[in-house]
């Protein structure tokens, strides 16, 4: 086990172990189907931020609470529903009075297909005027949150900073408040380019989130993310070259941490999709000056890949706070990612026990 730790503050000066802030969203799910002609969906809650913390709570049994924004409607309360299912304290929640029409403020929507084989998952969005996209700074108490209450590790992201210049501005608010007050701060940088079409395309990406940057101990994505986002080039990198070459990502955390001399872990999954069904994953953790790769896992049956790389956040986030390690954070995020995919919706549906199994190598044979 490395000596390698994170100093993290005592939960029991804390009423919360994690805290997320983002957008939560509404999630139509047609099944095997198309959107395009679908006559019945699932609905799950989801989102990037919110699903780390609901798996602190439902997987590893840690107290999570999220700061997002909701309408004072059926919907809203219907995401309330869902929340209170995963066991997220909600006092941090803000409600929007609504006009009746959606003119002012909404729930954000997002229809995602799981995709099949040779058919790639698809997402289409209508978050537009969304209640968590209208966050401002000023909005949420963060010294009394992190200070008073206590918070021992902050997590948002790349996502929530681009719907609009309130959010950006709002999650810069955070990040500082949570270097003044001691909590650790992830970010996964996550960098989509439909949100920052309309907010400036990547000069303003790279602006906001080198800002962002400043105040992060935990740094999350990968190497198109470090390139869009903060702007970083690394000599032979070659831009076609898919994702999951690890050589690449390790010579843009090196490349990034010489500028970002604040960044204490860096980490991404490696995903190599074959099909929408088989894909090979593995995940890769930078911290204290060195490297550490979880167990290659070759043609991966996904059922559902969405909250695969949040189901990856939450677990590496998990042993840091367990004090167990960067080869223990890779080993439970990338197992904890995988078996996130093998069920339907945005969030995880397994409890630590069943990822720890899955590290030790136990097979898929029938459990009775």
């Amino acid at each position: 086990m490395s000596d390698f730790r994170l100093d993290i503050r005592p939960a029991g000066d804390c009423e919360f172990d994690l805290c997320s802030f983002g957008e939560v969203m509404l999630r139509f799910d047609p099944g095997f189907g198309r959107v395009r002609n679908a006559r019945s969906f699932n609905v799950w809650e989801g989102g990037g931020e919110y699903n780390v913390a609901r798996a602190f709570r439902k997987c590893w049994g840690h107290r999570s609470t999220v700061v997002t924004a909701l309408p004072k409607n059926d919907l809203g309360w219907l995401v309330e529903d869902l929340m209170m299912q995963g066991g997220v304290d909600q006092s941090n929640v803000i409600w929007r009075d609504f006009d009746g029409l959606g003119r002012n403020t909404r729930v954000g929507l997002n229809f995602t297909e799981k995709g099949f084989g040779v058919r790639a998952a698809l997402g289409c969005s209508d978050r537009g005027n969304s209640a968590a996209s209208q966050i401002v700074p000023g909005e949420t108490d963060w010294d009394e949150l992190f200070g008073k209450r206590g918070v021992r590790w902050l997590h948002t992201g790349g996502i929530f900073a681009a719907l609009s210049e309130g959010t950006a501005q709002a999650v810069i608010e955070a990040v500082k408040a949570a270097r003044r007050h001691g909590v650790i701060v992830s970010y996964d940088l996550n960098y989509r380019a439909s949100l920052w079409k309309s907010q400036g395309g990547k000069p303003a990406a790279q602006a906001i989130n080198r800002e962002i940057a400043q105040y992060v101990d935990v740094m999350i994505g990968n190497e198109e993310d470090f390139t869009a986002c903060l702007g970083f080039e690394v000599e032979g990198l070659d831009e076609h070259i898919s994702e999951i070459d690890p050589t690449n990502f390790k010579k843009m955390i090196e490349t990034a941490c010489l500028e970002f001399p604040n960044f204490k872990v860096a980490a991404t999954t490696l995903r190599n999709a074959k099909t929408a069904s088989i894909n090979d994953w593995s995940a890769i953790v930078w911290a204290g000056g060195h490297f550490y790769n979880s167990i290659a896992r070759e043609n991966l049956e996904i059922y559902d890949r969405v909250g695969g790389g949040d189901g990856f956040a939450s677990g590496l986030i998990y042993a840091f706070m367990e004090g167990l390690g960067p080869q223990a954070a890779v080993d439970y995020g990338a197992a904890h990612g995988a078996l996130a995919m093998t069920t339907p919706g945005d969030t995880s549906m397994v409890r630590k026990e069943e990822v720890e199994a899955i590290i030790k190598g136990k097979g898929a044979r029938v459990i009775r």
